[in-house]
């Protein structure tokens, strides 16, 4: 399970560390920082499970993505951190020196380690500049032979799990992890079109491959569990998928009164939304970190109780982050699961979380620089 996020001079995150349960709410008025949050798990996300900054060249380089406010430190650079339950990694990103690549951060160090505090003895693996030391079967500790790039995080390719299992283990703990963005629902939406009926455990990040993941709900997975949320949220409404001689699968959506079922082409951005966040949520192979920003979006308000409702039902199996402004779709979180954390940020630069001071919240330590 992901514990603790923490983050350093990145947008509008100065210095914020936010602990994390089975099941979160990250929410707040516009202007907060939530998008900020969810770019930054994204970010650390790409690091961990791709061993790449590419994400941040399409920000404009580290230079536009590096908090603009006033600094407390003089220190020029981007840190982000995560606590797991087995293992804790931190990353520190540098302005680029005179590189081929001048969008892409220069890593000036990382550390995995156990326990709280990387100290000596609980560090497993640690890089400063190109250099990297990892710990041998004997536990003496003994430099690599391998060198990763300036710009390329050491997860990247020293993931043997023969020659370094700690970072094998991280990376694949992340490699599981699903996020979940602006699901497309307008009229060139791929959700629309049909898809090859074959076993599809995971919903695309574009939706495009509804119509087979939600066959494999339906065929293998939790098939009573979804038709009663799509009937209880759409009048007793039915779902299925058609399949045709070819082997392509269709969307087919029946509600009373229609002589018809109507395809994925033709139900309106509500209810195709709600139909890729419940195949989503209904998954027969659930992710270990689902993260899903600001799903209510484009729903009608009476959808946002049957879609909490999706997601406490969904938490039991998946560690869930959501992020969303909606209210109610908060407070009915709250109401069904008195348990979520509610990870409340409070407007202005830079973001702060409502309750806690700077020195507040999870324990968390920063590796000390290495010369």
């Amino acid at each position: 399970m992901l514990k603790t996020l923490a983050i350093e001079n990145y947008r509008s995150l100065e210095d914020v560390t936010v602990g994390f349960e089975q099941l979160n709410v990250i929410t707040g008025p516009n202007g907060s920082g939530k998008s900020n949050l969810y770019r930054a798990l994204g970010l650390i996300n790409e690091v961990v499970h791709h061993g790449a900054l590419t994400s941040l060249a399409h920000e404009g380089g580290l230079r536009n993505a590096l908090y603009a406010g006033p600094r407390r430190s003089k220190r020029v650079a981007l840190r982000l951190g995560i606590a797991t339950d087995d293992f804790n990694y931190a990353i520190d990103l540098g302005l680029p020196q005179m590189g081929p690549f001048p969008l892409d951060p220069e890593v000036k160090s990382e550390t995995v380690w156990h326990g709280t505090v990387p100290r000596p003895a609980t560090i497993l693996a640690q890089r400063s500049g190109q250099n990297v030391t990892l710990v041998s079967e004997s536990g003496s500790k003994e430099a690599s032979p391998w060198k990763p790039r300036p710009e390329e995080s050491m997860l990247a390719a020293l993931t043997d799990p023969m020659i370094s299992p700690e970072l094998y283990s991280l990376k694949e703990t992340a490699r599981g992890w699903r996020f979940y963005d602006g699901l497309r629902v307008d009229l060139n939406s791929p959700a629309r079109r049909p898809s090859p009926a074959t076993f599809t455990p995971t919903l695309a990040p574009d939706g495009s491959t509804l119509a087979s993941a939600l066959a494999t709900v339906l065929r293998v997975g939790q098939e009573r569990s979804l038709r009663a949320a799509v009937a209880g949220a759409f009048d007793g409404a039915d779902i299925s998928v058609e399949e045709d001689e070819r082997g392509i699968a269709t969307l087919a959506f029946q509600t009373s009164g229609l002589k018809r079922a109507l395809n994925a082409s033709e139900i309106s951005d509500g209810t195709l939304r709600f139909i890729m966040l419940a195949t989503i949520l209904h998954s027969p192979r659930p992710a270990p970190l689902l993260v899903l920003n600001e799903p209510e979006s484009s729903l009608h308000a009476s959808l946002v109780p049957a879609l909490a409702r999706m997601i406490v039902t969904a938490s039991r199996d998946s560690q869930i982050i959501v992020v969303s402004h909606s209210e109610s779709l908060v407070q009915t979180l709250r109401e069904e699961h008195p348990a979520t954390n509610v990870i409340e940020l409070a407007p202005g630069s830079p973001t702060s979380i409502v309750g806690q001071m700077r020195f507040e919240g999870p324990e968390w330590a920063w590796p000390a620089a290495r010369s």
